[in-house]
């Protein structure tokens, strides 16, 4: 009898403590929608009790906002399901033609498969000395000296279309903006080093790019702005543009100061890096650099049937992950759509791989219509997910194998093991809370279209998250 009282006793406990919780949650809610911050926004809420899935408290949960890199977690959660934690891109090297006392007569390949990682300083194994070596040594074992054709980057396995669909012209030009092609480098990236003035107003010059833009040039009008301003610079480049602007101050001061720019032509520059440190290297080479665009532009597609001499591994899926969701990188999440629709269909393509996605949470009870996506990322504004999409991304993560992968990789902030987003407008947050009695709830939190200061609703946000705790 007294076991029964206290199951009783527990169980009463349990559903006061929830019914205080959410009506905790419903005053902050109703005091957060009257905020000033907040008179012409939109705010969403859906908290779960993670063990039962019971439903703690939800307002507009099935309302489409635009989530910011919250949406991330969609495309993790789906390539773990999709490729696997342990699925590697390959990037593999060959050659036409035959090979006489160290010469090839014939072209020199490589054949990408979207390896977002070639050259990134993220892994030993794959930064760009790294990478330059096992090339190397390819040719050396093939005691090749001279090549007599051209190197040829070959990203055809991947669409041309290397930026999403409804990313904004403000964007696309900076290191956060940067496209997927089917062969990447240095994670698309390039440093524009410049030599502010020592004084408000001044000119700003440009030292230099690194890695060089072999081909793209930037108009200068940058200005200097104040001490401790900050990068206040915008860099205006699209994908294979040759014209490009960069706008905006960056800081007063003595020294240089350095942003973060997109390779408008990865492929391109990857090629051009590999030119030059073969003929450093003592290797060859007669002909030209060129891409597969080179020979589709003159319609003629590129067809060949190459010896294999290496192959090129990336890290495992859920390495590639970690970054992806800890640091945000837009880029590995493009690279996890098309690699994706490659997988499943044999081509690339970022509208075909955000259908398979969809596809298979709608088979998973997450409606379409709950889940409007047109990037991996996040970035676009134009992206719509309700709250109750990603709470059910979240728990459905839960119960799979590889979830101890997936929640090493989210962040920790505000004490809170969750996945943020911030675009203009736009702060959102999903994640898991384990609370000190042991209670475990899953939630998802948006807000669009706010007024004033992003750090100021951000720790209106978290208030209301500490409520959880």
């Amino acid at each position: 009898m007294k076991f029964i009282y206290l199951v009783f006793s527990l169980l009463l406990s349990h559903i006061s403590f929830s019914q205080d919780i959410k009506e905790r949650l419903a005053a902050s809610f109703s005091k957060l929608e009257k905020d000033e911050q907040f008179k012409h926004a939109s705010l969403s809420m859906y908290v779960v009790d993670s063990k039962t899935g019971a439903v703690v408290f939800e307002k507009n949960a099935q309302l489409g906002m635009a989530p910011a890199s919250t949406q991330k977690v969609i495309t993790s959660v789906s390539v773990f399901e999709l490729l696997g934690k342990d699925f590697t891109f390959k990037t593999t090297i060959g050659y036409d033609g035959t090979i006489q006392s160290g010469i090839l007569n014939g072209n020199l390949y490589i054949i990408g498969s979207g390896d977002p990682s070639l050259g990134s300083w993220r892994w030993k194994t794959s930064e760009s000395a790294a990478i330059q070596q096992q090339i190397l040594a390819a040719l050396k074992a093939k005691n090749i000296t001279k090549i007599n054709g051209d190197l040829i980057a070959d990203a055809g396995k991947w669409e041309t279309q290397a930026t999403p669909r409804g990313w904004i012209w403000e964007d696309v030009g900076n290191y956060y903006g940067a496209a997927v092609w089917g062969i990447n480098w240095h994670e698309n990236q390039y440093d524009l080093i410049l030599q502010p003035g020592q004084k408000e107003g001044d000119d700003v010059k440009i030292i230099k790019t690194e890695p060089p833009l072999e081909i793209s040039v930037l108009l200068n009008e940058l200005k200097t702005g104040k001490e401790g301003s900050g990068d206040q610079s915008i860099i205006y480049l699209p994908e294979n543009g040759l014209i490009g602007a960069v706008r905006g101050t960056v800081p007063a001061g003595k020294t240089p100061f350095t942003v973060k720019g997109s390779i408008p032509d990865a492929p391109a520059a990857f090629v051009k890096m590999l030119e030059n440190y073969l003929k450093q290297n003592n290797i060859e080479v007669r002909g030209r650099s060129k891409t597969n665009l080179h020979f589709e532009a003159n319609s003629k597609p590129l067809n060949y049937k190459p010896t294999i001499i290496a192959t090129i591994t990336s890290p495992t899926c859920d390495s590639i992950n970690y970054w992806f969701l800890k640091k945000s990188v837009n880029l590995f999440g493009e690279a996890f759509v098309k690699a994706i629709a490659m997988n499943k269909t044999g081509f690339g393509s970022t509208d075909t791989g955000l259908a398979i996605i969809r596809h298979f949470w709608s088979s998973r009870g997450v409606e379409k219509p709950a889940l409007k996506i047109i990037d991996g990322s996040g970035l676009s504004p134009a992206n719509r997910i309700t709250t109750n999409a990603l709470v059910t991304v979240m728990l459905y993560a839960k119960k799979q194998k590889w979830f101890p992968s997936f929640f090493y990789a989210l962040p920790e902030m505000n004490g809170i093991k969750m996945k943020d987003g911030y675009i203009n407008g736009v702060r959102s947050y999903t994640g898991y809370i384990k609370t000190k009695t042991g209670m475990e709830y899953t939630f998802a939190f948006m807000v669009n279209n706010f007024d004033g200061n992003p750090g100021t609703v951000r720790e209106k946000m978290w208030k209301l998250l500490d409520i959880l705790k």
